[in-house]
């Protein structure tokens, strides 16, 4: 998602640019961060410790969150106010391929790890699909049940009511408050089962700025 992304805001990454820098999107993958990097929209890993985290000096111009940004800020960072997971502007930037087609009452999307543990569910969304094809499932449902992230993100992003569901501890909650916490919500309570969440569910609607989000984009990386 996050090449995808990136590549549709307005930019390719086949342009030529002179000087060479690298910039991380889409992910909790901040402990992959080398000193110069830029940073537009990625997360800290909750698995990961501050300590774990090699780079001290990021151009940041967006996080996912809060969370992230208050970690970063206490390791001596600069860290604009500026928030949101970037697969929120797929709505916006592809508004003329993905159209909401409600017809089922609910799918479930899994983290990777976690799809072992619903392989038997006729109504799921496999993280191993492409991109377009998880979206296109994801809107052809009234409810979106995920222990994905980003299906919730993309779920929530067209406007599909969707529900956090915890089906293992692999993965740590960090990012999913941090999301929440980027789009005005305090946290997403999870729920343990399809029938809980069926009986809790959505979450609130997001609160969410696009244009902010859209304007914190590095454009300067690729002006020669």
């Amino acid at each position: 998602m996050s090449k995808i992304v990136v590549s549709s805001v307005g930019m390719t990454l086949d342009d030529e640019v002179k000087p060479t820098r690298r910039l991380l999107g889409i992910g909790s993958i901040l402990h992959f961060a080398n000193d110069g990097d830029v940073i537009w929209g990625s997360g800290i890993n909750g698995k990961v410790a501050s300590g774990d985290i090699p780079a001290r000096q990021l151009d940041i111009r967006a996080v996912r969150g809060p969370k992230t940004a208050a970690r970063l800020r206490d390791m001596g960072m600069s860290v604009p106010d500026v928030f949101g997971d970037p697969a929120l502007l797929v709505p916006r930037l592809f508004k003329d391929r993905f159209v909401p087609t409600p017809n089922r009452d609910y799918v479930i999307v899994p983290n990777l790890h976690d799809l072992p543990l619903v392989t038997d569910q006729t109504r799921l969304v496999s993280p191993l699909w492409g991109w377009n094809r998880c979206i296109e499932e994801i809107l052809s449902a009234k409810f979106v049940i995920a222990s994905s992230l980003h299906g919730l993100i993309l779920a929530e992003a067209f406007g599909v009511p969707a529900r956090y569901l915890r089906l293992s501890e692999t993965e740590s909650t960090f990012k999913y408050d941090d999301y929440a916490q980027g789009t005005g919500r305090a946290s997403l309570d999870p729920v343990r089962s399809v029938e809980e969440a069926l009986g809790e569910g959505p979450h609130p609607a997001i609160s969410f700025d696009a244009d902010a989000l859209i304007a914190a984009f590095p454009f300067d990386l690729w002006r020669r």
